[in-house]
């Protein structure tokens, strides 16, 4: 390879890796702050090793293929007829690009198996959930680790078996051992038995998707009003699929058995279609037919078995099997003995409504406009001895609304929120506005809660990156005409540390300024990721969250 060429592609390498390897590296010391560095060196051993495994297993498959088709090609043809003249010259290209383009297949494909990490986990940890499904008789745990992964591994090889067919049928075509005479496809004997194995791996292939993903999934498919197999399911579309599998393994032995003779494209498309034919009429008409002449005519005597399934299994998922039920008649009398018994909730019923108090609180206590208030949430807390629910909403800083945006301002020197307003859920002043236990800035509380350490450097709003702890003070709230500064006194973020570190942060926040400034020391920390729920779901990947954070 020449030089100048050989200097490109390093070049071409280090733009494509070089990004990520940066992201990798502030990944992990994010990670590593927080105490969680043992789920980043799962995360990345496991996707590591699923570009490495599946991909190496997409390059075998597709170069194998490809080489095999290619047998009997002259590495350096010498071109004599002026006829061959071009299918020589095709089959000279063809070999030179086979291994780069196997290369590129294996490499997408890994690099698409590294997001299936966590499924993979999921599937070689998993437990038993104690509950068998009625109709195969499974534990549950099968049908959430299990049949995924099964699902992702049959498309990786159907689209690989894909891709190799079509890269042989043109190398064969190339080579004149497929060709089209007279609207019939003939393919000649060395070509047969090669693609008559690809074309049956793809039937036995469909067939397990049959057999481990489609019938599995009746019983988690929404169906009208319910979740799940119906009557017409079980009857019809169950025994319809089984044989629309039955059609594709015999699809497959009828490919290799028309494979030692000459036919084997009428061959091809007689078992696809006899397969096409099984399961439009199998997997899709004879259920349609039971359910308009069985099902529809007597719908709640057939469905019942169904519902009951289905109400014992909802019941089951939510921890209301083991609910205690009791008759109530409606006849009882309210008492005050029972409004004295049950103050607690009395006194706590709830009356504002969040989305108007949302807009109330950011009248009253937003006080600058670069202060926002995102929502509001309930809590609870014991306040002068007595549990009382509460109201309450962080005031965050929006970067985007500072009246003057510079590097300093943005990233140094306006770095956090303050403190928060809370008041009760049923108490109201004389002039219809809420009662305010703790408010204004610095927070000041009327009540015994209180609040210590008012900074919010972790909030909802989009996420920005910050450096604390520098030689620039930090905006902390104003106070009438001037503005009270702080530093920071906590132990989050990641320490800056070192030169190196300053050129990672620079080169990731895509800031020259962070490598240039003379405010950020070692000992300043670097904040990012601050969207709370963003925190949450990356240091642990393998829970759902709320889709309101509080």
């Amino acid at each position: 390879m020449p030089r100048g060429i050989g200097l490109a592609v390093l070049v071409l390498i280090l733009l494509f890796f070089l990004p990520a390897l940066i992201r990798l590296a502030v990944d992990q010391l994010w990670f590593d702050s927080l105490g969680y560095g043992r789920v980043f060196t799962t995360r990345l051993v496991a996707r590591l090793l699923l570009f490495a495994g599946v991909g190496s297993v997409a390059f075998a498959l597709v170069y194998f293929n490809v080489r095999f088709a290619m047998r009997g090609f002259a590495p350096r043809p010498r071109i004599v007829d002026p006829a061959t003249v071009a299918p020589a010259a095709l089959a000279w290209v063809t070999r030179r690009i086979a291994l780069p383009a196997a290369l590129v297949v294996g490499i997408f494909t890994g690099l698409a198996a590294m997001a299936g990490w966590l499924g993979v986990l999921r599937f070689l940890h998993q437990q038993p959930f104690g509950a068998v499904d009625p109709v195969f008789g499974r534990d549950v745990a099968w049908y959430v680790f299990t049949v995924p992964l099964v699902t992702s591994v049959l498309r990786v090889l159907t689209v690989l078996t894909t891709i190799s067919l079509i890269a042989a049928v043109l190398i064969y075509a190339l080579r004149r051992d497929v060709s089209l005479l007279a609207r019939h496809v003939t393919v000649e004997a060395p070509a047969r038995w090669h693609l008559a194995a690809l074309v049956a791996a793809l039937f036995l292939l469909t067939a397990l998707r049959i057999q481990f993903v489609r019938l599995p999934g009746l019983l988690h498919t929404p169906s009208g009003t319910l979740t799940g197999a119906t009557y017409a399911n079980l009857h019809g579309t169950l025994f319809g699929l089984r044989l629309a599998a039955f059609a594709a393994l015999a699809g497959a032995v009828f490919v290799l058995w028309k494979a030692r003779g000459p036919g084997l494209g009428r061959a091809v498309f007689a078992a696809l279609g006899a397969y096409l034919g099984v399961s439009i009429l199998a997997a899709n008409v004879y259920p349609s037919l039971i359910n308009r002449l069985v099902v529809a005519p007597n719908e709640l005597a057939k469905e019942t078995p169904q519902l009951a399934h289905h109400i014992a299994a909802t019941r089951r998922a939510w921890g209301l099997d083991s609910v205690v039920t009791r008759d109530l008649t409606g006849g009882a009398q309210l008492s005050e003995a029972d409004i004295h018994n049950n103050t607690a909730t009395i006194d706590n019923i709830r009356l504002w409504d969040r989305d108007p108090l949302l807009q109330t609180f950011g009248q009253l206590q937003e006080i600058r406009t670069y202060y926002d208030f995102l929502s509001v949430d309930d809590d609870r807390y014991m306040i002068d001895g007595r549990y009382r629910q509460v109201l309450l909403s962080p005031r965050e800083l929006n970067p985007a609304s500072l009246p003057t945006r510079t590097f300093i301002n943005e990233h140094l020197t306006f770095t956090h929120g303050m403190g928060l307003t809370l008041g009760p859920v049923n108490q109201v002043t004389s002039e219809g506005l809420p009662v305010l236990f703790v408010k204004d800035l610095p927070p000041a509380s009327s009540v015994s809660l209180k609040v210590t350490r008012p900074e919010i450097y972790f909030g909802e709003i989009g996420d920005s990156w910050v450096f604390a702890n520098t030689k620039q003070q930090e905006f902390d709230y104003p106070s009438g005409d001037d503005n009270v500064y702080t530093s920071y006194q906590g132990s989050g973020g990641v320490p800056v540390a070192s030169w190196g570190r300053r050129l990672l942060f620079a080169t990731y926040f895509r800031s020259l300024k962070v490598l240039l400034s003379s405010d950020i020391t070692n000992e300043s920390r670097a904040m990012y990721f601050r969207n709370i729920r963003e925190r949450a779901e990356k240091a642990l990947p393998f829970l759902h969250f709320d889709r309101d954070p509080y």
